[in-house]
């Protein structure tokens, strides 16, 4: 479909095709493509098949692994990843699907040998640069074979090292987490918005799903603010927070930019919520006394969000919304709705319950859940009717 779809657009721009000469070709094409079947089925069993394949050889191996010499063990961790590399190479031409299955479990597996490798021959640790070297080698399978398998895991483990890298560097000083969750969010928005709408459906729906994990993982941690445990801790170095800053603004962005000026927005709007964020609490200082006569004592800084944190996650929740409908994605409405009604039981859990009474409480709760969820179901259906009536006029490019 790829030389297909560049043809007729050439097609288009000179004139030949029409627009419903355009959409006859492009419906053909697919019912052409489209195996005989149910097609489900077989993805959902090659998908279950790699994953015990997986589990029952690293089984195996970590059984024995006591009896092997170093050399033995080399080996069968080189064997494996070749293995598995071979064998899809072989049915690549008869069975694509298991052939994408298999190299999927060889590059799965190459992760595990490069940590193998590195405790056989006692390398220096830094954990790091074996996440780095497990995301080249899911590049390079990306690069020669074209697949979706190795572009989710090249896609899912180049910000994993980033994060990696930049944990290592920052453990232990003020605001490590504020900057990590920075990262998360970032990115996490970036393929929540990026694959819309794109045909490597794999690709899209692994990526969608672990955003929308991500971006409440993120948001939950950069609530941590600048929590600090004594006085011997230091802020982050100022040429980490450097690199930081180019892992959640510059690389988003220039990926962004694939999209034109408007796949920027979604991006700019992610980074002034993590920049906003971190900073929209109430620090409080506490000093805890210890020893046998409490003569011993530390001091420590924590926060908790205030009402603009509140209003930043559920004005967010909102623009994902709007942006959805923009895209013509369901999904992202819905994962849109989904936030903000949890930013709105947030809000009145860790804010209102505690003043109230147990049963006014109680009364108020389950008002919430009515009103909110009526309310937030006839807003959902009246965004997804106007989404429908509306063709979306962004195309996302492959």
């Amino acid at each position: 479909m790829a030389d297909t779809d560049s043809l007729l657009k050439r097609w288009r721009t000179a004139g030949v095709l029409d627009a419903e000469a355009e959409a006859r070709i492009r419906a053909f094409e697919k019912a052409e493509h489209k195996p005989s079947g149910l097609q489900w089925q077989g993805t959902i069993a090659l998908i279950l098949g790699a994953i015990l394949l997986a589990c029952g050889v690293a089984l195996f191996i970590s059984a024995h692994w006591d009896d092997l010499g170093p050399g033995t063990r080399y080996a069968i961790a080189i064997a494996v990843v070749a293995g598995f590399h071979l064998g899809g190479a072989l049915v690549r031409e008869k069975f694509f699907g298991l052939s994408t299955a298999l190299h999927a479990v060889g590059t799965a597996t190459t992760g595990a040998a490069i940590a193998l490798v590195g405790q056989i021959f006692n390398i220096q640790e830094h954990w790091p640069a074996a996440v780095l070297l497990w995301a080249l080698a899911a590049a390079a399978g990306w690069l020669l074979l074209r697949d979706q398998a190795q572009q989710t895991l090249t896609l899912l483990l180049a910000p994993a090292w980033i994060l990696c890298e930049l944990g290592f560097w920052m453990e232990g000083h003020i605001g490590e987490v504020s900057f990590l969750g920075r990262v998360l969010f970032v990115w996490a928005i970036l393929y929540l918005t990026f694959f819309v709408r794109s045909e490597r459906k794999a690709v899209q729906g692994i990526l969608f799903a672990a955003g929308a994990i991500a971006a409440v993982v993120a948001t939950v941690i950069m609530f941590d603010g600048w929590r600090s445990w004594g006085p011997g801790q230091t802020f982050i170095p100022f040429g980490t927070q450097v690199w930081a800053w180019i892992a959640i603004a510059a690389i988003p962005l220039i990926v962004a930019a694939f999209h034109g000026h408007k796949g920027l927005v979604p991006i700019a709007l992610a980074i002034g919520y993590a920049v906003a964020l971190p900073w929209s609490n109430r620090v409080r200082t506490e000093t805890v006394a210890y020893g046998a006569n409490g003569v011993n004592h530390y001091t420590y800084t924590h926060s908790e969000p205030n009402l603009a944190a509140h209003a930043l996650v559920a004005l967010f929740a909102v623009f994902l919304g709007a942006w959805g409908v923009r895209l013509a994605s369901r999904a992202l409405v819905n994962y849109a709705m989904v936030a903000f009604a949890a930013a709105v039981a947030w809000f009145y859990f860790s804010d209102m319950f505690s003043k109230m009474g147990r049963s006014l409480g109680l009364i108020g709760l389950g008002v919430l859940f009515l009103a909110g969820g009526w309310a937030l179901e006839v807003t959902r259906r009246r965004l997804l009717t106007r989404m429908a009536a509306v063709p979306s006029p962004h195309q996302e490019a492959q």
